[in-house]
């Protein structure tokens, strides 16, 4: 590998973790308070929790068409440009809702669903995309300091946001101050499209005569890639959402309340500097680096809800390094499992399934947090042995367990 082709894929990589960073402080920013701008606009409870509920789950679910759709057509550019445009637009509109009258919580809840669409549009493209980029330096390097630079951004975005209010005691304001990195995002995009070539979509598109679902589910993406998803279902829907945990820590009266969003905070933190070291981990000895997720799944709620503040807190930064690793190392490895021109497909797929599990996750997590908490420790314990044991069987299966490094 020559050191002119090195650097231009570091380039990419990095160029994309700026655009991540910058549209992370703009989407979380906004969900860092997306429940008490629903409340102020007249939203229960139970609406609340409908909308981020059914947010979150067309952000995973709605790959399966996108993936798919990215493959057939080429387009990977496009629908990435796409889906980050409807963050940078949609997120700073939040700032009229309060001025639209009675029409503004329908708008405001029109708007948080079609930003999750976008995150939907763009993620199979943009992660088929990075892989691409990524192949010259380690596809877990890359992926790794991709993971690091976005957690900047989700770091950062909801402590403006926080200071933003703190200075006018509004939320809408700084709504409308986030459409500074929603610009900068989109002007970073154009020009890493401009300046980083692919082979993706430089061809014309083809088609096996299949149809969709044979195309997306069909024996092509092979037994390891789904023996992977099965793992990455599991252990998806035994990581207690941070929504579960900051709800403990308020209700137990562990620390403030204005302490919480601090603790989200060190939790993406931690996500970033866990992805780049594990990262690096992956392309030197393979895939057997991600045995830790399993462990750190399993170790979440038998922290997190304890009664004493510094163990709950010990639960957050394992909460955060979870989903650092299920948001950089597992991505690397569904890339290494399949060939280059279905990668935007598994990853539609790979997310779809995610999505299934991460709401019947979520829901057994609230309802057992009320009846039994030591029936929530021992049931996540379980799956996540069964994890670790499908992540075994993918890696005999496919022979990932060594370094992956180009």
């Amino acid at each position: 590998m020559s050191t002119t082709s090195t650097a231009a894929a570091w380039r990419a990589v990095i160029g994309f973790g700026f655009v991540s960073l910058a549209a992370d402080m703009v989407y979380e920013g906004a969900r860092s308070v997306s429940g008490p701008l629903l409340a102020s606009l007249g939203a229960s409870a139970v609406l609340v929790g409908l909308i981020t509920g059914a947010g979150e789950a067309m952000a995973l679910v709605l790959r399966v068409v996108f993936g798919p759709l990215a493959d057939r057509t080429g387009a990977y550019w496009s629908l990435t440009i796409i889906g980050y445009g409807l963050t940078a637009v949609c997120v700073p509109l939040l700032a009229i809702t309060p001025a639209v009258g009675a029409a503004g919580l329908g708008f405001a809840c029109v708007l948080l669903l079609a930003e999750r669409t976008g995150k939907a549009i763009r993620s199979p493209s943009k992660s088929a995309l990075l892989a691409e980029m990524a192949r010259q330096v380690g596809r877990g390097r890359g992926f790794g300091v991709h993971k690091a630079m976005d957690e900047v951004g989700a770091f950062a975005g909801p402590l403006l946001v926080a200071a933003l209010i703190g200075a006018t005691g509004l939320i809408a304001p700084a709504m409308a101050w986030l459409a500074i990195p929603g610009a900068l995002c989109m002007l970073l995009l154009f020009w890493l499209r401009a300046k980083t070539p692919t082979d993706l979509g430089s061809k014309a598109p083809t088609s096996s005569g299949r149809g969709w679902w044979a195309e997306t589910f069909g024996t092509h993406l092979g037994r390891p890639f789904f023996l992977f998803a099965a793992c990455s279902a599991l252990t998806t829907a035994g990581l207690v959402t941070f929504g579960v945990i900051s709800f403990h820590l308020d209700a137990a009266h562990l620390i403030p309340l204005a302490a919480i969003p601090v603790a989200y905070a060190a939790g993406q933190a931690t996500s970033g500097l866990v992805a780049l070291v594990n990262g690096y981990a992956y392309d030197r000895v393979g895939a057997r680096v991600l045995f830790v997720l399993p462990v750190l799944v399993a170790v979440v709620p038998a922290l997190a809800f304890t009664r004493t503040a510094w163990i709950a807190v010990a639960g957050v930064l394992c909460w955060g390094a979870a989903s650092g690793l299920q948001d950089s190392t597992v991505k690397a490895l569904v890339a290494d499992l399949v060939e280059p021109d279905r990668r935007a497909t598994a990853y539609g797929v790979f997310a779809a399934i995610q999505g299934g599990a991460a709401i019947l996750g979520g829901a057994a997590a609230g309802f057992l947090y009320e009846t039994s908490l030591p029936t929530l420790i021992a049931l996540v314990a379980a799956t996540q042995v069964a994890a670790a044991v499908l992540l075994w069987l993918t890696i005999r299966r496919h022979g990932t367990g060594s370094g992956t490094a180009s």
